[in-house]
């Protein structure tokens, strides 16, 4: 795991980013230079990605809202896992999220 995604951690939006849905996506634009300019300066949230970014809200680990999420959508928690830590992990090296000490 590139960024050092840890599932017991807690994750939450960064300070330095603004998101604003649109119809069924949601765009998060970067506040401070350097945030999210690795391909371009928006990054867009399908469905399914705004379903996990409204989940991580510094308040549950990442376990937790991988549990939630297998439950929700009776899947394979193997399967949930892998698809939410690599979205974490792109996350985090876009600076869109940060962990949250508690």
């Amino acid at each position: 795991m590139g960024k050092n995604v840890n599932i017991n951690a807690v994750y939450a939006p960064s300070e330095d980013v603004v998101a604003r849905k649109i119809e069924d996506e949601l765009i998060i634009v970067p506040l401070a230079s350097g945030i999210g300019d690795m391909e371009d300066e928006l990054f867009t949230l399908n469905e399914t990605g705004v379903f996990i970014w409204e989940r991580l809200d510094g308040k549950k680990s990442l376990k937790d809202l991988i549990d939630e999420i297998s439950q929700e959508f009776d899947a394979p928690v193997d399967e949930i896992s892998k698809d939410v830590i690599g979205f974490v992990e792109e996350l985090l090296k876009r600076g869109m999220l940060v962990e949250v000490t508690t």
